[in-house]
């Protein structure tokens, strides 16, 4: 064994004391997270030229409201998706974000990304409706500014010792696994936050600078997030409450499949809103 291997032993999940609470690294993770999506969300506002309609308080306003729903999504997938709570949780909903248990502070722990981005959607209908904005143009925001954020949220479950891989079967690659439960397992944390963050964001960025119609970012995100946690899982072990279903794929794969599948509608959607648009200008240019 080498100190990679275990390095699981090496530190605490807990990056230090305040007035007698545990501070997490996954809470501190999760935060720069939030921010980091904010302000990349600010900065790509202000220099691309797609986003020039956009108001500066407007971003601001519409990631408030997005990170809420986001939390609160993520927090409700989680407990409805991945663990059998969910008749208890939606009965007691202040339970959710209740970080006490039996009167002692063991903090909150568990979200869902598939949940985040249901709970994003929701408010970001809700927010266009009201806003009379395209929300188009703010998903091809959003499609750009999260996925570096969502790496460092993959830290955090790294550091949270948490979420971690499958059982490396192959002596060749146990020098690259961490030792848990008594096995070497793939740092699959770390293989997400690389294809679901770094990975993500380059395509998607690369993207932005040849696609130019609203709401095409979101749907190359969709696709590539899509694709990327459908590898990912395959290092990660399944949720111990949910296991493997049809073709011994896990909940997340599933949900991946859904999310391309949202993708591809988006993709139609978009396409059959440019025909109608461009039939009517062809009409009155007639």
């Amino acid at each position: 064994m080498n100190f990679w291997n275990e390095i699981y032993s090496h530190f605490s999940p807990i990056a230090f004391h305040f007035f007698g609470f545990d501070v997490h690294w996954y809470g501190l993770a999760y935060v720069a997270a939030l921010l980091i999506a904010f302000f990349l969300a600010k900065y790509f506002a202000a220099k691309l030229p797609r986003f020039k309609y956009l108001e500066s308080n407007l971003v601001d306003n519409y990631f408030i409201c997005a990170e809420f729903g986001v939390l609160i999504g993520a927090r409700l997938g989680y407990l409805f998706i991945y663990t059998d709570s969910g008749l208890y949780y939606l009965l007691h909903p202040w339970q959710a974000f209740n970080p006490y248990v039996n009167g002692e502070f063991v903090g909150i722990a568990g979200m869902s990304y598939h949940g985040a981005v249901l709970g994003f959607l929701i408010v970001s209908l809700a927010f266009c409706y009201f806003k009379k904005v395209n929300i188009l143009v703010l998903f091809d925001l959003i499609a750009l500014s999260v996925p570096l954020a969502y790496f460092f949220g993959r830290i955090g479950n790294f550091l949270n010792k948490e979420l971690y891989g499958r059982v490396i079967e192959y002596d060749s690659l146990k020098f690259f696994g961490i030792y848990v439960e008594n096995a070497l397992r793939y740092p699959s944390q770390l293989i997400e936050a690389f294809l679901e963050g770094i990975v993500v964001f380059v395509i998607v960025f690369i993207a932005s600078k040849k696609l130019y119609t609203n709401g095409m970012l979101m749907v190359v995100y969709a696709f590539s997030y899509g694709i990327a946690r459908f590898v990912a899982e395959y290092f990660r072990e399944a949720d111990v409450q949910m296991g493997y279903y049809f073709l011994h794929l896990s909940m997340g794969q599933i949900l991946s499949l859904v999310m391309i599948l949202t993708g591809f509608l988006l993709f139609l959607i978009i396409k059959k809103m440019n025909k109608t648009h461009h039939a009517i200008h062809t009409k009155h240019k007639g």
